[in-house]
């Protein structure tokens, strides 16, 4: 009929259009930032995430938190994301990453409704991020890895608000020492090079930085060869001990020679299976899985020093480090196979010691043996110190800085405002808007340090001006030289927040119609009238 509404889609999708599909969108994303800002700086609040066996994780990583609570919402879920592709990109920065995307979209959100077009701030937006980040670059300051002075205050940086900051300069000074261990013509390989090992039940200050592998597995046996120098490595991934046969076999004895007999052909033929390791020199076996009680006689009367049901991921360790190869079947294994290190040893009692590998063939391998009292602290332990590796990894391979504590938001603010006025039109708005998103960052630092935020952000302004670099000490409340304080961040840190935060909004913008499928929770079946009933909730 004339007039009549054309049904192009599913009526039972949920379709939203225009401003309120946008504002759906902004009101997700700024929940998430929400969520996260409070534990912002070195005296935001942790989270405790809790899953469904009862596991329970204390943290204040962006990241972390994020990835825990499983947000399903597709706006929030972007969201999600630049918190993860800053913690690959820079390591460091997740909070701040989310927290600055949701200022700029409450920002852009507050424009919209006084009659700016979401185009019109997408295009100053773009124009802002670019000149933030030639604002960043100019603020920054040279640094080489030699100045180990900065590094430890950039580790110490790091370290500030976790709950290992009481023993910030041991941690620091440990973090430092591992990242120049393995830096080679400039760059740092964190995940391959810096093996992270913990044990809990011991102080945090025990915490060792140690040259090559730790491994938590005693020797077999306690006649075995303590110290093994210059080892043969033969690393195993396969049982060792006597196998059974498949089918069901009943041999008839009928004199006690013949058992002898039989007994002594089965012992020689698996101990010529064991001399097939020893013959192509190796003095030391490395197994994932079992090795019985009868090989590692065997390998303590020829010498040889073995290990068993090591986990798979430190047998990658030691391949990596050593050069060994892993043996999936025993009667393949040759001396190509064969790793080298300086030195095998077990420390510590027999059946409780562990087993360190050091002067590995790959020397730029280290392990840092983290220590505490519980499992809890020691998980947390190792976030701390992935965090504080990584912001290593970005100062010692860019080798520039830039001082923390606000100042470097302040003075991004303070370029974008001049910025704007040189731009023409309504896009100075969305620049000015973008200054404003910027000051967020130091305003909820000091929101979480229990002082005013506003009261701060005025004072940064201020003291800005006469002081270049001037930053928020929130353990004093003082604005000061945050380069004499040793507040120091790293400049991809800041320079990919700024990106991936304006990226995503920019995305959020762009969207003004939404269509969603509802969600199949169960279907019932009814074979007698061929009919399908469906329990669908929205998301």
């Amino acid at each position: 009929m004339v007039g009549q509404p054309a049904i192009i889609t599913d009526p039972r999708k949920e379709h939203t259009q225009g401003k309120q599909a946008l504002f759906a969108n902004i009101g997700a994303a700024k929940a998430v930032a929400n969520i996260v800002k409070t534990t912002l700086g070195p005296k935001g609040m942790d989270k405790m995430l809790v899953n469904a066996v009862g596991d329970i994780v204390l943290t204040n990583d962006g990241a972390m938190i994020l990835k825990g609570m499983e947000i399903e919402n597709p706006t929030a879920r972007m969201i999600v994301e630049i918190a993860k592709t800053q913690e690959d990109i820079a390591g460091d920065g997740t909070t701040s990453a989310a927290v600055l995307a949701g200022a700029l979209l409450e920002k852009a959100e507050e424009l919209v409704i006084s009659g700016v077009h979401p185009t019109i701030i997408i295009k100053g937006f773009l124009a802002a991020a670019g000149k933030a980040s030639e604002l960043l670059d100019n603020y920054a300051i040279d640094v080489t890895k030699e100045n180990k002075d900065v590094l430890l205050k950039i580790a110490k940086t790091a370290i500030a608000g976790k709950s290992a900051e009481a023993y910030g300069d041991h941690i620091a000074q440990l973090c430092v020492e591992a990242a120049l261990e393995v830096a080679v013509n400039g760059k740092v390989n964190v995940k391959e090079n810096i093996l992270i090992t913990q044990d809990p039940g011991h102080k945090i200050s025990d915490t060792e930085l140690l040259e090559g592998i730790v491994i938590n597995k005693a020797r077999l046996h306690s006649a075995m060869p303590s110290i093994v120098e210059n080892p043969k490595i033969a690393l195993l991934a396969s049982d060792v001990l006597v196998q059974k046969t498949r089918n069901k076999s009943t041999f008839q004895i009928s004199s006690p020679e013949q058992l002898t007999q039989f007994a002594a052909q089965e012992e020689a033929d698996y101990e010529k299976m064991l001399d097939t390791i020893i013959d192509t020199g190796a003095t030391v076996v490395v197994g994932t899985k079992n090795i019985d009680q009868h090989a590692a006689d065997y390998f303590q009367k020829k010498g040889i020093f073995a290990i068993r049901r090591v986990n798979e991921d430190d047998m990658k360790n030691i391949s990596k480090a050593t050069g060994a190869h892993i043996v999936k079947n025993i009667n393949d294994i040759t001396e190509k196979d064969l790793g080298t290190a300086g030195i095998i040893e077990q420390i510590g009692a027999f059946d409780l010691g562990k087993t360190y590998i050091r002067d590995c063939h790959n020397s730029k391998t280290v392990t840092l043996f983290l220590k505490g009292a519980t499992e809890h602290v020691t998980d947390n332990l190792e976030r701390t110190v992935d965090d504080v590796l990584q912001v290593l990894k970005d100062v010692i391979e860019d080798e520039k800085i830039v001082p923390g504590g606000g100042a470097s938001e302040i003075e991004v603010a303070q370029g974008l405002r001049a910025f704007a006025a040189s731009v023409g039109g309504r896009e100075q708005l969305a620049i000015t808007a973008f200054a404003e998103a910027m000051e967020v960052i130091p305003r909820e630092i000091a929101v979480n340090a229990g002082m005013d935020g506003i009261d701060t952000i005025l004072a940064l302004r201020a003291k800005h001006g006469e002081i270049k670099n001037a930053g928020l000490d929130v353990y004093t409340g003082d604005i000061s030289d945050s380069l004499e304080k040793g507040i120091i961040d790293p400049l991809r840190v800041k320079k990919q927040a700024i990106k991936s935060a304006s990226e995503v909004a920019n995305m959020v913008l762009r969207v003004d119609d939404m269509l969603k499928a509802q969600r199949r929770e169960m279907m019932d079946v009814n074979p007698e009238h061929n009919i399908h009933n469906y329990d669908a909730l929205g998301l």
